[in-house]
């Protein structure tokens, strides 16, 4: 039920330093609730087929998404938190397809009642790490399982370094209609003390490649708080990307965990920006996109207005998964390849992290699913409030009731307490019918979300978490 009498206008974002100075904390970036750390071993394959052979029960045909995880790279960026394998041995990477498409066949056993997919996003690693004839013979495998819509959204992530335009062309004539493209920083100092060496004239024509081969939107990725950036470089890399018009741009958080992911230890952190000069990166970044006409989607993401992502935030269809925002709310996720994370129905499931684990699953005939979780009313509840306000920045109390059959006062009278303290810090703002989060709050909702986090009420755990800005 949605009780808001018109579509809203674009949502606006301010940028207060000082509340995000004193607010910020570490914390989940809510790409599921409950987050990947709460699953369990034991759900296992045979709790995920059973979820599958129960996914449209009752006549309700769910669509289907796939997430296809390609983990390989030539080279190491010493930011990068990314699940993947560094070589530069194709024939680890023709092992890995081989074992994929056996995957894939199971897979598509499963689903062979019901195989219409509406969105697929190939991510990594560098998918076009592997040649235009392997990532061929894949769709092609995909293709002969499942049948994919006309009018779907079939995206892949790519390595500016790693194609040309012809490249380009071919990976539009394989059915990919968007592509996101990683920049990080053009900046050839933060490049170096990053090991990302990226040629700017060369990512500016592979861009413009995207559009000439009939992609209809670009992505591009950034991150700010790298090794030796500052408000001056940034701001340079910030101009030569608004003059280069994606569709799409994603700023992200360098967050720094050098005890969790081994190259970033490779980064001196004398090199990082200080906190004060990162929290300015966040204001520049947000101040050139909208002044550009870019408009705030949400946590990292802009868009250009008539973007399909600001499009469906506006007419309150914005959705939230382990690929990011999506247009595609009602989609169950299917996941392929090592450590790739799937949602099907009321459930989660992840395959095994490491590639042996994966190869030897699949040896043995099995589906390569390590652990997951099945979501409780409680998780089912508190999930749809927390995609509410990280899509839409608003939650509709009446509406949670009704879906859910709860008092939603009395439910979250603990919250609700939590949320009049961020109310009078100016983050929201409260009446008996909504929960508006204001636009100085707006870059601070995973503190909103948290609230309603029920794991960590019980554990009051979040250092495993990144800062929130």
């Amino acid at each position: 039920m949605n009780d808001r009498k018109s579509v809203p206008e674009p949502l606006t974002v301010e940028v207060d330093l000082d509340l995000i100075r004193r607010l910020d904390r570490n914390g989940p970036r809510y790409t599921s609730y409950p987050t990947a750390d709460r699953f369990v071993e034991a759900f296992d394959a045979e709790a995920y087929r059973s979820w599958v052979a129960r996914r449209n029960i009752g006549g309700i045909r769910r669509g289907l998404s796939i997430y296809v995880h390609l983990p390989f790279c030539s080279t190491v960026c010493f930011y990068c938190a990314c699940n993947k394998v560094v070589t530069r041995d194709r024939a680890k990477g023709a092992k890995y397809l081989d074992y994929l498409l056996r995957e894939i066949d199971l897979q598509g056993s499963l689903f062979a009642a019901d195989r219409g997919v509406e969105q697929m996003h190939w991510g990594g690693g560098t998918p076009t790490f592997f040649s235009l004839d392997q990532l061929d013979r894949l769709f092609d495998a995909l293709r002969r399982h499942f049948s994919f819509s006309n009018d779907g959204e079939y995206s892949i992530e790519i390595d500016p370094r790693s194609v040309d335009p012809a490249a380009m062309r071919g990976l539009r004539l394989l059915g990919f209609n968007r592509v996101s493209l990683g920049v990080q920083d053009f900046d050839p100092e933060v490049q170096r003390a990053v090991n990302r060496m990226q040629d700017e004239t060369q990512t500016l024509a592979i861009i413009e490649a995207a559009r000439d081969s009939g992609f209809s939107s670009v992505n591009v990725d950034l991150i700010y708080g790298l090794p030796k950036q500052s408000l001056l470089s940034f701001n340079r890399t910030l101009g030569r990307v608004i003059a280069a018009a994606p569709d799409r741009i994603a700023v992200y958080n360098y967050a720094h965990l050098p005890t969790r992911f081994k190259p970033q230890r490779r980064i001196a952190e004398n090199d990082l920006p200080a906190p004060e000069i990162k929290l300015k990166l966040l204001a520049l970044a947000v101040q050139r996109l909208t002044d550009a006409g870019y408009v705030y989607v949400g946590m990292d993401h802009f868009a250009r207005p008539d973007d399909a992502l600001a499009v469906a935030q506006r007419h309150g269809h914005l959705h939230r998964n382990f690929q990011g925002y999506s247009t595609h709310a009602e989609c169950d996720l299917l996941a392929l390849g090592v450590s790739a994370i799937g949602a099907i129905g009321p459930a989660y499931n992840q395959n095994h992290r490491e590639l042996e684990d994966y190869y030897d699953a699949l040896d043995r005939g099995q589906l390569p699913v390590a652990r997951g979780l099945e979501l409780s009313a409680d998780d089912l509840l508190r999930r749809a409030v927390i995609q509410a306000l990280c899509c839409q920045f608003q939650v509709s109390k009446r509406s949670i009731g009704i879906a859910y059959l709860v008092d939603f006062d009395k439910y979250f009278a603990r919250e609700l307490e939590e949320l009049r303290a961020l109310a009078g810090d100016g983050l929201l703002q409260l009446d008996d019918e909504w929960i508006n989060v204001t636009p100085r709050g707006r870059m601070l909702i995973r503190n909103v979300c948290m609230v309603f986090d029920r794991y960590l009420q019980r554990e009051r755990e979040t250092m495993r978490y990144s800062r929130v800005i």
